[in-house]
């Protein structure tokens, strides 16, 4: 890891945060500028997502990433729930809850990996920011399938009955997933004109309202390490080698498909985060009997930092060693 990776703005905000709340200090955000700032966001990603779209257009290879995208979010949870029964205690409820979260994917780290690619003026293909959207729920239906094989089917009128709608209430139509399709399509409909009227707005500000959001989960984490000391060092120990090989699948795919550096970096960082977020909401009511604490924390607590630390420029250097000089090249602007 180079000098200028650790001295990653984005990274020290976090740190900061980290550190801060270890000692116990008195610093805190102001309540619900997290949320605000997280909302905040998505409608950035989404809009240039959707911006660069309209610029180069939507081809076959776009519509092959995608499907590459559901076949990683549909298949990450069984490698997860096989590892997890494999090296750990878990009963089947908690594997299943567990490996949807990491089929599924984080948008923070997202949003770190793409600031990190834009302070290097790195290029990656505009229909990665669809790709993180199409990769949030496919996990979810995996993991529920893990959850119920080999029970009884469940009567009719039954709580498990309603699965569907719970999918589509809680999935679907999740605040995020709304407002970033939903700024996506924004994007692609007023194009890099109407993004210019935004750039105050949504491109100049995005490093700035990143840090802070990463000083802010860096405060949440440190709250968090009661939890992690609850967690078995099997368990702990999945947290890092599960993004490992969540990253190296998603290189893989992202080299097969020829995707640039920054679009394999990308693939990785998405088939390599964990979700805190949508698939916690989906667990707690599918899901009762499996415990929402020992996912958050492992997610948040361990593979969070992980990704954001160490893995996001590990993954960045590993998608450089993959392409050819002339392409490292070309892309570099």
């Amino acid at each position: 890891m180079t000098l200028a990776t650790l001295l990653n703005p984005a990274i020290l905000f976090f740190l900061l945060g980290l550190v801060a709340g270890l000692v116990k200090s008195s610093l805190r955000l102001p309540e619900g500028l997290s949320k605000t700032l997280s909302l905040y966001l998505m409608i950035a990603i989404g809009l240039r997502g959707g911006v660069e779209l309209a610029h180069v257009g939507l081809d076959g290879s776009a519509l092959l990433a995608v499907g590459v995208a559901l076949l990683l979010s549909l298949g990450l949870p069984v490698v997860a729930h096989n590892l997890l029964r494999l090296t750990t205690p878990l009963d089947r409820q908690e594997r299943a809850s567990i490996a949807a979260h990491y089929g599924s994917v984080s948008v923070v780290t997202f949003a770190a990996a793409i600031a990190m690619l834009q302070r290097e003026s790195r290029v990656f293909e505009p229909y990665m920011i669809g790709l993180l959207a199409v990769m949030e729920a496919p996990a979810i239906v995996t993991g529920l399938t893990l959850a119920r094989a080999h029970q009884e089917p469940p009567a009719e009128g039954s709580k498990s009955s309603s699965l569907g709608a719970q999918l589509v209430q809680h999935v679907f139509l999740h605040g995020s997933i709304v407002l970033l399709l939903g700024s996506f399509t924004i994007g692609w409909l007023i194009g890099p004109r109407g993004l210019g009227e935004l750039q105050g707005a949504f491109v100049v500000p995005f490093q700035g309202a990143l840090c802070i959001f990463l000083l802010d989960m860096g405060l949440v984490v440190a709250e968090r390490t009661a939890d992690l000391k609850k967690l078995r060092p099997s368990v702990m120990a999945f947290g890092v080698y599960m993004p490992l090989i969540g990253a190296a699948l998603g290189l893989s795919a992202g080299h097969l498909l020829g995707l640039s550096v920054g679009g394999m970096t990308l693939l990785a960082v998405l088939a390599a985060s964990a979700s805190y977020i949508v698939v916690p909401a989906v667990m707690r009511s599918a899901l009762p009997s499996a415990s929402p604490a020992l996912s958050l924390s492992l997610a948040l607590g361990v593979t969070f930092p992980f990704n954001v630390t160490v893995g996001i420029p590990l993954y960045k250097a590993a998608a450089s060693a993959l392409s050819t000089p002339e392409q490292r090249r070309s892309e570099a602007l």
